[in-house]
């Protein structure tokens, strides 16, 4: 299929490659000049605005906006909203507030247009190993995406989770408890480090659990890559930034009554680690670094790791 692709940061331009490698054709935006042109490099058709962008698509267009939550998301969706017609359809791929989803919706269906909110997991990794989608909107409008949605995601990784704002939902729950898991791996390296008696080498503690042990995972398998001697951990700073999605699933836990104590502590220690020197904390501002590209903040004079920030974690 041929679609459109808006915001070309580090996730957007991952996303465009995997699609025009899985033989779709892109059209590719940014505000900026670089991407765009790196874009066209790799075989996309590049557009210098929203309008050229539509102009480029076949009926039924399609276009995935993958720039930040908040107003550029939205500022971008209306005006796409404009240029389109009845029968397109936009997705909303960042982390948006699900709560947002169904007045998107609604605006857009004045004109006709569907709506897709598609939770986006994969991160940096997404171009080699794909994206596991999360899609909430009506058949009609999901149907026309579909295509780019199999060609994104792994095999078994994307669901149609139900109508509009679900997608968004299962997201920010999933956020959430990535919060809660990265959490408890790091205060247990904590304690590990802690027992100074025993010399521990966490790195070999880390690799080792990667194979056979109960708690292997891919979060673990970033603990062994952050926690390697030259990866530079003890210059990162121990910041955690929370971006917005751990809040908000605390607050639906809180609405509804659901007890969620795991999740809304390790919310508040990313409140509490801008005062607080901790290894747990620089391991789970490394973690976050390496799956989503997201900022450290750095000790004075390091170097640190690679601190691109893409939309969502």
């Amino acid at each position: 299929m041929k679609i459109g692709m808006v915001g070309l940061g580090k996730m957007g331009a991952n996303m465009t490659e995997r699609l025009l490698a899985g033989g779709h054709q892109v059209v590719a935006f940014d505000l900026s000049a670089e991407p765009r042109q790196a874009a066209a490099a790799l075989g996309a058709e590049p557009a210098a605005s929203l309008e050229e962008l539509a102009s480029k698509l076949s009926p039924p267009r399609a276009a995935w906006v993958m720039v930040p939550a908040g107003e550029p998301t939205d500022t971008t969706i209306d005006e796409l909203g404009r240029l389109f017609a009845a029968g397109d359809v936009i997705v909303d791929g960042g982390n948006s507030n699900y709560k947002e989803a169904a007045p998107t919706a609604a605006r857009l269906a004045e004109r006709g247009v569907g709506f897709v909110d598609a939770g986006t997991s994969g991160g940096v990794w997404g171009l080699k190993e794909g994206y596991c989608l999360m899609v909430g909107g009506t058949q009609e409008a999901v149907a026309v995406v579909e295509p780019a949605l199999r060609t994104l995601a792994p095999d078994d990784g994307y669901a149609h989770v139900g109508p509009v704002g679900a997608g968004h939902f299962v997201k920010m729950v999933h956020n959430g408890i990535e919060y809660g898991l990265m959490q408890a791996y790091a205060e247990g390296f904590e304690i590990l480090k802690a027992a100074e008696e025993y010399s521990l080498d966490v790195h070999e503690i880390a690799s080792i659990w990667r194979y056979g042990s109960v708690v292997r995972s891919w979060l673990l398998e970033l603990i062994e890559r952050a926690t390697r001697p030259e990866a530079g951990i003890d210059q990162i700073a121990p910041v955690i930034v929370d971006s917005g999605e751990g809040r908000w699933t605390a607050l639906e836990a809180i609405d509804r009554a659901v007890p969620a104590p795991v999740i809304t502590a390790a919310l508040f220690n990313r409140f509490s680690s801008r005062d607080r020197d901790s290894f747990a904390n620089k391991l789970v501002a490394a973690m976050r670094n390496q799956f989503g590209g997201h900022a450290v903040t750095l000790e004075s004079g390091g170097q640190g790791l690679e601190t691109k920030t893409p939309v969502g974690e």
